[in-house]
């Protein structure tokens, strides 16, 4: 039997089925995992996603795009291929592609992580033959640290710089990581601003039954208007900007898994990192794989050959997929 996927230009193809996932290019049919910008690209004629996405593939694909909803666990066949979506626990709505024909199944990850936490559906293993997963922390350093302890670092950190008259500016993507922060925080603590480049996911979030506390607009006045009180969170891209400059006295952190490394945090130039990824850790993607019982692992986005390597000497047939990744805001 021929690959049911196979590599192109465009991303990866399903022959049989006609249909490509993640394309990085406008294609006839796309199967798109989740709705970060280096996963939905924009002008393709169909796509096809989980429905608890849709909402957020609009903002990123236009209000007319052609998306076709498929709740989690159901199936439907494109040219005899049947195809389901399961969750991936990454953001709001991502899925692990299932394609299975004849008999043979393989399962494309998408982005993942393995710890449940409110904002998002959580990872559901999925049996098969071949497993594609993604590598970008897949080096033994990177090991999280349970969610509550780091939002209890940000918390102490927020009201050491209410402390000292400083807003505090927490940098986090805007989809996903913003989300999941703000259905963490306790609005006891002071009042929360989302910059607009986050608040624009709220309703698709909120639609979807994730409860967040009250928020205000992060535009500078209404910040300032809240004297060093306010926790804003916004995306890095926003850090020295006219309107980051006009907020008055900060302290600024980012919340990302690269924050694990000290240099990162340095280059970044913030004050503080939290270690807080939508990514699945070290242990947390072997796990996945062990989980999933693929004869095959193809490994892609990030330490490929760390855990190509490390899957071959436990004797595991794998091989590294080289994708170009597109830029995203979801790097960690």
């Amino acid at each position: 039997m021929p690959n049911l996927l196979e590599y192109t230009p465009s991303g990866w193809y399903c022959p049989i089925g006609d249909f490509f996932i993640d394309p990085h290019a406008p294609v006839e049919r796309a199967v798109v995992t989740h709705g970060h910008t280096d996963h939905a690209c924009p002008g393709s004629r169909h796509y096809l996603a989980a429905a608890s996405s849709v909402l957020v593939l609009k903002e990123r694909l236009g209000p007319d795009a052609d998306i076709e909803a498929l709740p989690f666990g159901q199936s439907m066949t494109m040219n005899g291929v049947n195809v389901s979506l399961h969750p991936a626990g990454h953001v709001l709505g991502s899925a692990q592609v299932r394609i299975e024909y004849r008999g043979e199944v393989w399962v494309v990850s998408g982005d993942y992580k393995t710890v449940a936490e409110p904002s998002c559906e959580p990872f559901e293993p999925v049996r098969c033959h071949v497993f594609v997963t993604e590598s970008t922390f897949a080096l033994p350093v990177y090991r999280w640290q349970p969610q509550s302890e780091i939002m209890a670092e940000i918390h102490a950190w927020w009201r050491a710089n209410q402390d000292q008259g400083r807003t505090s500016v927490l940098f986090a993507y805007a989809l996903g990581k913003t989300q999941r922060l703000l259905a963490a925080l306790d609005p006891e603590a002071g009042p929360i601003c989302v910059h607009g480049a986050a608040r624009v996911f709220l309703p698709a979030y909120e639609a979807a039954g994730v409860r967040f506390p009250p928020i205000h607009s992060a535009e500078a006045a209404e910040v300032r208007r809240f004297a060093g009180r306010a926790l804003v969170l916004a995306p890095y891209s926003s850090f020295r900007t006219p309107w980051f400059h006009a907020l008055g006295p900060t302290s600024t952190a980012s919340a990302s898994g690269w924050m694990q490394i000290r240099g990162h945090r340095r280059r970044q130039g913030v004050d503080r990192g939290f270690v807080l990824s939508d990514h699945a850790d070290w242990e947390g993607l072997l796990s996945a794989i062990r989980a999933t019982g693929a004869e095959r692992i193809g490994v892609t986005h990030g330490h490929t050959e760390v855990l190509c390597r490390w899957l071959r000497e436990q004797g595991t047939d794998c091989w590294q997929a080289s994708l170009v990744r597109r830029w995203s805001e979801d790097v960690g």
